[in-house]
């Protein structure tokens, strides 16, 4: 492989080559103009290619400058292309006005902050077909009970409809990653599932309870909830958080929405804490 196109750790850069897999990522995307395509991360262009051969333009997002000229080489004005970190970019913003759908086989390093990113944008989004690494997939479908519950699954929940497609081998990638992928869909809710919630309350009080995710979610919390407010949402302060389904937190962040004493330990607002992180 030429020097100017060989993997860079601090990129994250795992390569797709199965063909098959490519075929099978593209079937189920099943582009048709003139709908908008994001392509994130598409390196040597796997992907590119067979989107490409289904609509006449394609948007994309590449990191690497080498990479980056290589894709611009070869499809000319068919790829409107930006040159830098997904995770700073504006998606409310870009590529156009148009409701658009989202393609990627994205960083592991990044998957999740940019999931978050492409959270804030849904409005303009009519669909993300994701290649992530495994254990983040099952993190962000697990259900209540579940060892992976946490965090990010009931981020998930909240902004979107996700399903798990398939999954993919080390084998698919150059360089062979250390971990297996999967493929997922997500689609975002056009409403959110809670209405009226104030959804800043919601994961501040998801992050601090998973914060202490073993313990009892009263204990969890800091025995900040007065008794009252578990009857009121319907819970018992003794289970622990990883049991508790997202529609229970909304009604306790709604029982909690007028206790200025609560929310008054929060130090920072809910968008810089890890809610969509691990736990």
């Amino acid at each position: 492989m030429p020097p100017s196109t060989r993997p860079r750790k601090r990129f994250g850069q795992h390569f797709l080559h199965d063909p098959k897999i490519r075929s099978r990522i593209i079937e189920a995307v099943a582009p048709r103009p003139p709908e908008v395509i994001v392509e994130i991360g598409p390196g040597h262009g796997a992907l590119t290619d067979g989107l490409l051969a289904c609509v006449e333009h394609l948007w994309a997002v590449e990191i690497d400058r080498d990479l980056a000229a290589e894709l611009r080489l070869r499809h000319g004005s068919r790829l409107t292309l930006h040159e830098g970190d997904a995770l700073k970019l504006d998606f409310g913003s870009w590529p156009d006005h148009s409701p658009f759908r989202v393609v990627g086989n994205l960083p592991y390093n990044i998957a999740t902050p940019l999931i978050g990113r492409l959270a804030e944008a849904k409005d303009r989004i009519r669909d993300l077909h994701l290649m992530v690494q495994r254990e983040v997939g099952e993190r962000m479908m697990a259900r209540p009970g579940e060892s992976a519950y946490g965090r990010l699954a009931i981020f998930t929940a909240y902004h979107f409809r996700a399903e798990r497609l398939f999954p993919v081998g080390r084998g698919a990638f150059s360089p062979p990653p250390q971990v297996e992928s999967v493929v997922i869909r997500l689609e975002p809710r056009p409403q959110t599932p809670f209405p009226g919630l104030n959804a800043q309350q919601f994961f501040e009080l998801v992050s601090r309870a998973f914060h202490r995710r073993r313990k009892m979610i009263r204990n969890a919390l800091g025995g900040a909830v007065p008794p009252r407010l578990w009857e009121v949402a319907r819970i018992d302060p003794s289970a622990r958080p990883e049991t508790l389904a997202p529609e229970a937190y909304a009604r306790l962040a709604q029982a909690l929405s007028g206790q200025t004493d609560f929310w008054a330990a929060t130090t920072r607002p809910a968008h810089s804490r890890p809610a969509h992180g691990t736990g």
